[in-house]
């Protein structure tokens, strides 16, 4: 269920992030469930006193599933005495860079033509992101806790 909620959402089980490729299905993480289907999930891991958010998709914007899905790996994440939770996302995610600056997550570096890195390791990443804009750049965000 969840790494065909993942290819779903992905376009593949493998995602990359700052250079690394990852397999969300082998992470950590949490599910948004409703009526017997996954609405949500979240992926993450932690290295030493860092948390790091992998993956985190909601099916249905504004009903609070991704506030819960990163507030539940906020939780993990103290429990785990983790300082720093941090994410990667890219240029074009405009609604999720309102999202996680609402939630409390500062943007703390630029990772200017990132992709072309990226692409090396899953070429399937398209040129055009979302809504046309090209998908060139990464952005680090992150909450000290």
């Amino acid at each position: 269920m969840v790494t065909s909620f993942i290819q779903d959402q992905w376009g593949s089980t493998r995602v990359v992030s700052k250079g690394r490729m990852f397999d969300p299905s082998e992470l950590e993480g949490f599910a948004a469930v409703a009526d017997e289907k996954v609405v949500g999930l979240v992926t993450f891991r932690v290295q030493g006193d860092e948390c790091e958010v992998v993956t985190i998709n909601s099916l249905s914007e504004g009903t609070g599933t991704g506030s819960s899905l990163l507030n539940a790996v906020r939780d993990a994440a103290i429990k785990a005495r983790c300082k720093r939770l941090w994410l990667i996302t890219t240029n074009d995610n405009l609604s999720s860079l309102r999202f996680y600056q609402k939630w409390g997550l500062h943007i703390v570096a630029v990772y200017p033509n990132a992709l072309e890195k990226s692409r090396r390791l899953k070429p399937e990443i398209p040129i055009l992101g979302k809504e046309g804009i090209p998908l060139r750049d990464e952005i680090e965000l992150e909450i000290i806790l």
